[in-house]
């Protein structure tokens, strides 16, 4: 174990919490559009709320817009770029996560370059000098991680712990030691937040802790900063190398369990209460859909058009990839030309499904 974890009465609570909310979510049917309408309002959460807790200055429904609609902010150009990587991360741990693929330094190098600086990245390699945590009102330091020549030996400890410890631990456990190190260790320069969480999620994805993708545990950090920074201060002392090596991180686990607690308990009550909505049956041509293309079908039941780019983007895919999808929906003979023109080509459904009923947010 990378660091003592005591199994306190708080920490024992939340983990049955979790259980019990996972045990709910997973034997609660809900009408498939109805499910991945709250799996993309969840990623719409997450990116939102994971880049505002590092000053992104957009808004939900402008992150929204940036997302679904290609929409650009004159000035906060940053912003917008920020959204559309998280974005495009959280699409590639789901892929990762379908793949079954390992958790790896090289994919979480991966991670974080497509984070920072978008799909065609090469993997960012870890920094090369010192950096600091300043608090940003007063410029005082709030932490000194690791010298940069630690930092190699640092992840590949962490990474391995990782993989040993998905098999041996609660993997809300593995998570969050995942995460509490990853900032501790800072391995690159700008992005350890953001990549930290994502972290997080892929290891609760892989170890069947996604509810079904239907919760943004970024929005319950973003709604309690100061408590989230301050759960991460595990020890007085500034600088890594005096305690906060070897800190206590009980106090970081049971807010993290707690949260995370809290918020698979709402999820579970919300699709309690979507279940006990009559369902629609489900037509024919809808039933042969994959994962892909329902997100494409939902999207068109809110919107009634699609454009490539808004599959691109939706998808976390290139745009060539996404015409051609487009193309062989066409040829399955659900999605059907809206409008042909060659800058303005549009598709709908070529068999409207009344929509399905799921809450605004």
């Amino acid at each position: 174990m990378l660091y003592p974890v005591r199994f306190t009465p708080a920490i024992l609570r939340a983990l049955q919490t979790i259980e019990q909310a996972r045990t709910t979510v997973g034997l609660t049917r809900l009408p498939p559009l109805v499910a991945e309408r709250l799996r993309q309002q969840a990623r719409l959460r997450s990116t939102h709320f994971s880049t505002r807790i590092e000053g992104n200055r957009l808004t939900l429904a402008e992150t929204e817009q940036v997302i679904l609609q290609g929409a650009r902010f004159p000035g906060r150009e940053r912003d917008v770029h920020e959204v559309e990587r998280y974005y495009l991360a959280l699409n590639q741990i789901e892929a990762w996560t379908d793949e079954g693929v390992p958790i790896t330094e090289e994919r979480v190098r991966k991670l974080h370059a497509l984070l920072y600086r978008g799909r065609r990245a090469r993997p960012t390699p870890y920094r090369d000098g010192q950096n600091v945590v300043r608090d940003s009102a007063t410029g005082r330091i709030v932490y000194l991680p690791p010298e940069a020549a630690d930092v190699p030996a640092l992840m590949r400890a962490l990474i391995t712990w990782v993989q040993q410890a998905e098999a041996e631990w609660p993997v809300p456990i593995v998570a969050g030691v995942a995460h509490y190190q990853f900032v501790t260790i800072h391995p690159f320069y700008d992005g350890n937040g953001r990549t930290a969480r994502a972290l997080a999620t892929w290891i609760l994805y892989r170890g069947q802790y996604d509810l079904n993708g239907f919760y943004a545990l970024e929005e319950h950090y973003a709604r309690d900063l100061e408590g989230y920074y301050n759960a991460l201060v595990t020890h007085p002392h500034p600088n890594y190398y005096e305690g906060r090596h070897q800190a206590d991180i009980t106090p970081w686990l049971e807010y993290f369990l707690e949260g995370m607690a809290q918020v698979f308990r709402q999820v579970a009550e919300e699709v309690r209460r979507l279940a006990r909505q009559p369902e629609e049956p489900e037509p024919t041509w809808l039933q042969t859909l994959d994962r892909r293309a329902r997100r494409i079908v939902a999207w068109l039941e809110a919107h009634g058009t699609v454009r490539s780019a808004e599959v691109a983007a939706l998808l976390g895919i290139g745009q060539r990839q996404a015409r051609n999808l487009l193309s062989k929906w066409v040829e399955a003979g659900w999605l059907e030309v809206a409008d042909p023109s060659r800058r303005g080509r549009r598709y709908r459904l070529k068999h409207p499904h009344p929509p399905s009923h799921i809450p605004q947010t």
